[in-house]
């Protein structure tokens, strides 16, 4: 965030933070949300602060701003049948509110797990002498990580995932085809080959199960399942 910062200080730019899985997550002491102009954040039932159903959270330091999402939220309305823009239906119904008001006083303890479960994969990779295979995880001594998913990344991706399907492992992959090869982009004129590290981690990255009540014999079990895959 700080060279994105200095970034768009120089050009006048406003920084807009993606923390859709980042809830709870912090940069250099400072929380996820706090760093730009605005913060998009989801409810979505799989994320670390879900809800029973859809949703999701703004936020901004900027009152003026605060003031316009609000309308637009609602319709581009801050009176009643009085419409100053064109808004959308986006309200956050009162169930998932009261849902996620009593999720959000165990959200610490929470990341705390996911924390402790990324580092004990850690452990089992190294034990079973798979760091030189394929890559882990890794979090800034500056950086607060909350995992929302456990991303690993290797050359055969698709033959561990294929491995561990058979053996009734969950996986899944964050994300199979980058932004400049999605058809609705396709306008923009990008092939394959214009942005290689992109597509490179699309090929290669493979999220593993992790949540805060994952039990350390099914790491092990999905730790050992790799091992098994590199080993034929």
């Amino acid at each position: 965030m700080d060279p994105l910062s200095q970034i768009a200080a120089k050009h006048r730019w406003k920084i807009i933070e993606d923390a859709a899985q980042a809830v709870n997550a912090t940069y250099r002491g400072k929380h996820v949300g706090a760093l730009g102009k605005m913060a998009c954040f989801s409810f979505y039932p799989s994320k670390n602060l879900g809800g029973a159903g859809d949703g999701g959270l703004i936020t901004t330091d900027d009152p003026e701003m605060a003031s316009r999402l609000r309308a637009m939220r609602d319709h581009g309305s801050r009176e009643r049948y009085r419409y100053e823009m064109l808004g959308m239906n986006s309200r956050l119904d009162a169930l998932q509110a009261a849902v996620l008001r009593v999720k959000l006083r165990h959200l610490d303890e929470w990341t705390l797990a996911r924390r402790l479960k990324a580092e004990r994969y850690r452990e089992i990779f190294d034990e079973m002498r798979l760091t030189d295979r394929l890559k882990l995880p890794a979090a800034p001594a500056h950086c607060g990580h909350v995992y929302n998913q456990f991303t690993i990344g290797c050359r055969e991706r698709d033959h561990i995932r294929e491995f561990l399907r058979r053996r009734g492992i969950p996986t899944e992959i964050y994300y199979p085809l980058p932004l400049h090869l999605q058809p609705a982009f396709a306008y923009l004129g990008y092939k394959p080959g214009a942005f290689p590290a992109s597509e490179a981690a699309s090929r290669e990255v493979l999220s593993l199960p992790i949540y805060p009540e994952l039990k350390e014999e099914h790491q092990v079990a999905v730790v050992r399942a790799i091992a098994s895959a590199y080993s034929g």
